[in-house]
């Protein structure tokens, strides 16, 4: 029956229930597809709005900022007084010929060190020995002359007993032996000042130490006013070295030499990497210089394998008292602003915090700080610079392969 059709009056086609049922549900289809889409509209629009406002009100945690931390230590450190200064031996001397004449011979090698008496050069003698024969003979004749007028003066003095002669011709005598005592005496002075010569002929050394370069060849006529002379020789063992303190730091080392203190002195290369030698505190200048704020302080040094050179510029540094007991922290740790000098301690939470701190005196790469840390806590040695009061931060013991937690 609803598949049927019938014809109206009007030759129209009648509807039936199984079409009336059919325009119905496209109806329905239509008005759901509506609905599902408007509403899937709606919930798209909420989210949208919805998800800048959750992400306002709970914002994403910040990474933890990697740190390099090392733990405070107590221990030890030793007080210097640092100062920029110069090798200077103790003795240098200028060889130079004390008598005039030609050089024979060079018994030195440039550069050798020698001791005290070396034979270094030769001067020719045979002028010399030909004075002293001359002297040796003129004393020869005027002794034989004394001795005659001695031999006068006691036949005199027989006459005289006798009566027989003036008593002034006897003192004429006396005066006349006088005479010839003192041109003796003028003769021995003369040959042992000849005798001299002949020793200078011989040029030794006058100390120990290392001879220079050759200033004069074997041939040359040298005189004993010449400027330059024949060689320098500079004594190296000991040798000392003049630096340089700050005056305000005077006193400390006056009153330790006061009280008999050996003050220990390093030298040290320019880069300050490498000890040098060892040494003692000498003595100190006795003015300060005006213009520098500085006082001069002389060390000695043994110097035995000649570690040091005359005129080498070296660090020196004295020490002057050690501090024991004290906080010890790296100087990369130590931070510094307007308020002062402060490091950032790790706290059990993984947070850092800002400490002021007193420091105290430095040794090399370490320094004290006598106030605002105690051993044993944990300070930022290294990515300080992205840290702020209460950062987080992702730990690194210093030495340590894999991070580690603070407990």
């Amino acid at each position: 029956m609803l598949l049927t059709m019938d014809i109206n009056e009007n030759n129209e086609p009648r509807r039936t229930l199984f079409g009336a049922i059919r325009r119905r549900w496209w109806i329905w289809l239509l008005a759901c597809s509506l609905v599902i889409i408007g509403g899937y509209a709606h919930l798209t629009r909420g989210e949208d709005k919805a998800t800048p406002q959750a992400k306002k009100e709970s914002p994403a945690s910040p990474k933890p900022v990697p740190v390099m931390v090392v733990a405070a230590k107590q221990g030890d450190i030793k007080i210097y007084l640092t100062g920029l200064g110069s090798v200077t031996p103790l003795n240098t001397v200028t060889v130079k010929s004390r008598v005039d004449g030609q050089l024979m011979k060079v018994l030195f090698r440039e550069g050798q060190t020698v001791n005290k008496g070396y034979l270094l050069a030769q001067i020719d003698p045979r002028p010399f020995e030909a004075q002293l024969i001359q002297a040796q003979g003129q004393m020869a004749r005027d002794r034989a002359l004394l001795e005659n007028a001695q031999v006068d003066v006691r036949r005199y003095q027989e006459l005289i007993a006798q009566d027989s002669i003036a008593k002034q011709q006897l003192d004429t005598q006396k005066a006349l032996v006088r005479q010839y005592e003192g041109t003796v005496k003028i003769d021995q002075g003369q040959i042992e000042n000849v005798k001299l010569q002949l020793i200078y002929c011989r040029i030794t050394a006058p100390i120990s130490g290392r001879i220079g370069l050759r200033l004069v060849d074997e041939g040359n006529i040298v005189h004993a006013n010449d400027p330059n002379g024949l060689a320098v020789i500079t004594q190296l063992q000991p040798i000392t070295v003049i630096f340089s303190i700050p005056e305000d730091s005077l006193p400390s080392v006056l009153e330790k030499l006061k009280a008999g203190v050996r003050l220990p002195v390093e030298a040290l290369n320019r880069e300050q990497s490498k000890i040098l030698a060892a040494g003692y505190l000498l003595t100190t200048d006795n003015q300060i210089d005006s213009t520098t704020g500085t006082v001069r302080l002389k060390a000695e040094f043994p110097n035995k394998n000649n570690e040091l050179f005359p005129n080498q510029f070296v660090n020196a540094r004295l020490l002057l008292d050690a501090k024991s007991g004290t906080t010890v922290i790296p100087s990369a740790a130590l931070q510094r602003n307007p308020q002062g000098p402060f490091v950032y301690i790790v706290k059990a939470d993984q947070t850092v915090e800002v400490r002021p701190v007193t420091v105290g005196p430095g040794e090399r790469d370490d320094i004290s700080i006598d106030k605002g840390l105690s051993p044993g806590e944990l300070v930022v040695l290294e990515g300080a610079e992205r840290l702020r009061a209460g950062s987080k931060v992702e730990v690194k013991v210093k030495g340590a392969k894999t991070p580690d937690k603070v407990k």
